[in-house]
């Protein structure tokens, strides 16, 4: 293990420096931890006067240099851990590095290049979001730092992969945590004038890079697709908060009989058809638009029953002030499904939630299950795709997970 550099034989740099409180956890930084939080921080006048997204070098309370970082003073995330080289340069060559490295795992993982390529701090690129379609990537810059450096970032990204087009997607609760716009751009070539055909678990999906939801797809459910549609084969399934088809559209690849994608999004669920008549089973598709939890209970005054249900919500707790109410929501949308769920069929319950961990969110799924009046199974639980690492040290890395129940 390399020895922490000292005072005495800091480099000299020219970027400003920052320093830990006596309090702050040192130790968890040095060992990985990304996140410097604000009150963790002198903030002096100096620090409080850098500009969002300032280059500066990390400093314990002993003045020990401790790395370079990304400041936001307006951010609780005030710095972020870029290079625990104090002599670091963030440059274009930086960015090659660990473009290329994360390129390199992608390309072992997946012999088509459709793909999350960069997952921020697993990446080694805090806060930083690029989805790989084909010739075009799309960046999610939710850091200042990385706001303040997209033209090297957008360069390295060309060099390394050999991309033509760099789209900048600004949506998203993060940015605004950061205080930054929701302006989306593109950073280098021509964006796409129709949506782009993604091959994914023997699914066609058609992708959005300029008007849909984040990037344009979910690459994260990729494992939990294919789970479902090994299941799939001769079944009914119900695809709720489908997005563009999801998991529909993987279940009808693996030989489903038919399935209905419900979603609020008119243009997702416009998508998903254009998937469905991409891959030839338009016959054994429907849509229905409408609010998730009024449609499933529509359907159950329908008598409706499905072999296969699988419910993908959005984030209902992003944050930990949200954990109830989140928790009680994920409650509901397994109370509401179980009932439309055949004896002996597969629910499938999803969360992209930061704040509900695996135990809360599979706890409040079965308490939802149970007040349905429905016995069940758990069967296997999913997580995000290799292309989402996760940072060990970063909980918030790993916010996917999904359950399967035999009811």
């Amino acid at each position: 293990m390399t020895a922490p550099f000292s005072a005495s034989d800091a480099p000299v740099t020219d970027l400003p420096i920052v320093r830990l409180r006596p309090k702050a956890n040192a130790r968890a930084i040095r060992h990985g931890f990304p996140w410097v939080y604000a009150n963790e921080l002198v903030t002096d006048r100096r620090t409080k006067a850098l500009a969002s997204g300032t280059l500066a070098q990390l400093q314990d309370d002993a003045r020990n240099p401790m790395g370079i970082v990304g400041v936001n003073p307006a951010s609780k995330i005030i710095a972020r851990v870029l290079d625990q080289d104090p002599g670091a340069q963030i440059d274009q060559s930086w960015f090659e590095a660990r473009l290329a490295r994360a390129l390199a795992l992608r390309t072992r993982l997946f012999e088509a290049p459709f793909y999350r390529l960069v997952h921020a701090e697993a990446d080694g690129l805090p806060g930083v979001i690029i989805d790989r379609f084909g010739d075009t990537c799309v960046v999610q810059p939710n850091a200042a730092w990385a706001e303040a450096l997209l033209a090297p970032l957008v360069a390295a990204l060309q060099s390394v992969t050999g991309v033509q087009t760099v789209l900048k997607n600004a949506s998203g609760r993060t940015r605004g945590l950061e205080g930054l716009d929701d302006a989306g751009a593109v950073l280098a070539g021509t964006a796409p004038d129709a949506p782009v055909s993604v091959p994914m678990n023997g699914a066609t999906y058609m992708a959005d890079l300029t008007g849909g939801q984040k990037t344009g797809l979910f690459y994260d459910q990729r494992p939990n697709h294919a789970f479902a549609a090994s299941l799939a084969r001769g079944a009914r399934v119900l695809d709720v908060f489908s997005h563009v088809g999801g998991f529909s559209l993987a279940a009808l690849a693996g030989g489903a009989e038919r399935a209905l994608a419900v979603d609020g999004a008119q243009p997702a669920l416009e998508l998903a058809q254009a998937g469905a008549g991409a891959m030839g089973v338009e016959s054994r598709f429907a849509t229905r638009r409408g609010d998730a939890f009024e449609v499933l209970t529509a359907l159950r005054e329908e008598g409706a029953e499905f072999d296969v249900v699988i419910c993908d919500p959005p984030a209902f707790a992003p944050a930990r002030p949200a954990l109830e109410a989140g928790l009680r929501a994920y409650e509901r949308v397994a109370r509401l499904a179980a009932p439309l769920v055949a004896e002996n069929g597969i629910l499938g319950l999803c969360s992209c939630s930061h704040a509900a961990d695996l135990t809360a969110f599979r706890g409040a799924s079965v308490r939802g299950i149970g007040r349905a009046g429905r016995r069940a199974a758990l069967i296997h639980t999913g997580f995000a795709g290799p292309d989402h690492p996760q940072l060990p040290q970063l909980a918030e890395s790993g916010y996917l997970k999904s359950v399967f129940f035999r009811l």
